[in-house]
């Protein structure tokens, strides 16, 4: 498992001051992806407990609000272990603190019976679309995307959408 990078202080991926880090590796390869570069699943460098470590540091001031993971993409079955790792043990130590996470895959196709859902708040799922790229949209870029409240929508056994 490798990332890309991590940003101690990202205000454009998810709501307040976060953590962010950028999983390495995606098959999707959508038309006009805004980052490329993690593509490759031989790029980046090794992701280790070294960097979990260093994550949980970097959250642990007050104005954090949470932990973002987006890639590349963190879901596929070649980074859904390391990014259930990372968020079980952000959990285990900021229980009160958000994790929202991007895929391409989609909440109630593919990953409904992953353990990593049982961590993350907020999920963007799909896959970005050019064609229905929005400006305007609020923390997506393609229309098709959904913005999902992940806790209420296990609760209730349904996709629900995040309102904020």
């Amino acid at each position: 498992m490798r990332y890309n990078k991590i940003r101690k202080m990202d205000i454009a991926n998810g709501p307040g001051v976060r953590v962010s880090i950028f999983f390495q590796g995606c098959a999707f390869h959508c038309k006009n992806c805004f980052n490329p570069e993690t593509w490759d699943f031989n790029g980046g460098k090794e992701f280790t407990d070294e960097q979990i470590d260093t994550i949980i540091d970097l959250a642990k001031p007050d104005h954090i609000s949470g932990l973002s993971i987006l890639g590349g993409e963190p879901m596929h079955p070649k980074n859904i272990e390391a990014t259930t790792k990372l968020a079980k043990r952000f959990k285990e130590v900021y229980p009160n603190k958000t994790i929202w996470s991007w895929s391409g895959f989609l909440f109630d196709k593919d990953l409904k019976d992953k353990e990593v859902l049982k961590y993350i708040d907020v999920l963007i799922d799909g896959r970005y679309v050019d064609e229905l790229h929005d400006p305007t949209l609020k923390w997506k870029g393609s229309s098709n995307q959904r913005v999902i409240d992940v806790v209420k929508s296990l609760k209730k056994g349904e996709v629900v959408l995040y309102e904020d």
